[in-house]
């Protein structure tokens, strides 16, 4: 990790937005492409896993604790 510190946003009912994140890696191993800031998946919907596409709002995701 950088200078750069990372942090995680849970969005209201939608996915969580971590900014400054150097490497991702998923369950296999991979190294994913990483932006300055992106979001992640929460509902479990998103066609583009781990990465959010929206679907949260097509199924009407709530979360009643953020």
């Amino acid at each position: 990790m950088t200078d750069k510190e990372c942090s995680i946003e849970v969005s209201k009912d939608g996915p969580y937005i971590v900014n400054g994140l150097n490497v991702l890696v998923n369950s296999k191993g991979e190294k994913l492409e990483v932006q300055p800031s992106i979001a992640l998946c929460r509902c479990g919907s998103s066609k583009n896993k781990p990465f959010c596409d929206g679907s949260h709002i097509e199924i009407g995701f709530k979360d009643e604790k953020n």
